[in-house]
């Protein structure tokens, strides 16, 4: 390795891209290509990053397996940064493989680290948490020490468990200090703050009070039937029942609880359930049988009795009904959440993330952008889409699969 190569190497281990670019912005020789790569990710410009590390790993040699690996995992880096999720982990884990066993430990760190985050932004908690496993009691550098700790935070926190959040936060805290990355102590900072801010929102009673992420651990754990609207459910204890994939039986839901101990007439469920304000008798059967469906998948919890003018939900063990309501109003609050993390989105990962079809995500991502709360950038298949930080609360709740582990 020569002297330019080894210092650009240093800057961007520093967290200098420029300082790096300054010794191998001129060279075309595949090792500056990767370094150059490398800066331009760390800069942000991520489709001329993926050209250079494409041309430096088409570069090297037969004979060098060890930067053709390197290469693979800044490359998946990359597509992760550009939230390009719809890959096979494969050539990451058979980098990592590759990097082990030529003694790059560090290299092979990161690869293990990017295949536990890559599952974590599609909610699949269980994946992300085997592929983090590996890294614990590893000597990790400090700047994959502080991603390790915070990827372990946020598994944390989008299982409801606070506790181990801010341990392990407080590990990321350490582990960036002694990186000293000013980038990556912002990001342990904001990570930190999501403790403290607004998670969701307690309505009913004629009011609503603000609650934090382990105020709503606290009611979880409570025996109070929770419908909880940031994940779409009905919760009673240890008892959790998804209503995500049923919107109607929801509505329902969420319409009988914010009424409870009262009763809903059948006008206003059927206005909330299905939308319209002039019902017929099709309407009316339909509820009928939308409420029985709703009566059995509750029926552990909870029972829905007829009254003259229509519902009530009753709690079973006279448990208080609690109405749990997210930060922000809107179909689309999950949609919001995931874009609110500064990156650019394309349409298949938002679809991806939210289980939902790409046409789904397109027209919610058109309502939004009347409303001038999402912009694109770039036209056809390179079309991203980028929104606003949502400030002054947290969106953990909204984001898929926030729910706890098994």
């Amino acid at each position: 390795m020569d002297s330019l190569i080894a210092a650009a190497a240093r800057a961007l281990a520093a967290g200098d891209p420029l300082g790096a670019l300054q010794r191998v912005a001129l060279r075309e020789d595949p090792p500056a290509l990767a370094l150059r790569g490398t800066a331009m990710a760390q800069l942000g410009e991520y489709p001329r990053a993926r050209e250079l590390l494409r041309r430096a790993g088409k570069g090297f040699g037969p004979h060098e397996a060890l930067a053709r690996a390197r290469c693979v995992v800044a490359e998946a880096e990359v597509a992760l940064a550009q939230r390009e999720l719809g890959g096979s982990p494969r050539a990451l884990m058979a980098a990592a493989k590759a990097l082990a066993a030529r003694g790059d430990r560090p290299n092979a760190w990161r690869a293990q680290l990017i295949a536990a985050r890559w599952p974590l932004l599609m909610g699949r908690l269980d994946e992300a948490a085997a592929q983090l496993e590996p890294l614990n009691g590893q000597a990790l550098p400090p700047p994959l020490a502080a991603l390790a700790h915070l990827t372990a935070a946020e598994l944390a926190l989008r299982s409801l468990r606070t506790g181990p959040a801010r341990q392990a936060l407080a590990r990321a805290t350490q582990a960036a200090e002694r990186a000293g990355v000013p980038a990556l102590r912002a990001e342990v900072n904001e990570a930190r703050a999501a403790l403290d801010r607004p998670a969701a929102r307690r309505v009913g009673g004629g009011g609503e009070q603000v609650l934090r992420l382990q105020d709503v651990e606290a009611l979880l754990a409570s025996r109070a039937l929770v419908v909880d609207a940031c994940r779409r459910g009905l919760s009673a204890g240890a008892a959790w029942q998804s209503l995500a994939s049923r919107p109607v039986l929801f509505a329902l839901a969420f319409a009988l609880a914010q009424a409870w101990p009262g009763d809903v007439d059948r006008q206003a469920l059927i206005a909330r359930a299905f939308r319209t304000k002039h019902p017929d008798e099709t309407h009316r059967a339909r509820l009928r049988v939308e409420i029985g469906r709703l009566r059995a998948m509750a029926a552990g919890v909870a029972d829905i009795t007829a009254t003259p003018r229509g519902f009530r939900l009753v709690p079973r063990d006279e448990r208080p009904v609690i109405v749990l309501a997210p930060p922000i109003e809107g179909e689309q609050a999950a949609l919001q959440a995931l874009l609110s993390d500064g990156a650019a989105w394309s349409t298949s990962a938002l679809a991806l993330a939210l289980g939902a079809s790409q046409r789904t995500v397109q027209r919610a991502l058109a309502e939004l952008q009347d409303q001038g709360r999402v912009r694109a950038i770039g036209q056809a298949r390179a079309r991203r889409w980028l929104a606003p930080p949502l400030t002054g609360f947290t969106t953990i709740l909204l984001l898929p699969a926030s729910l706890p582990l098994d």
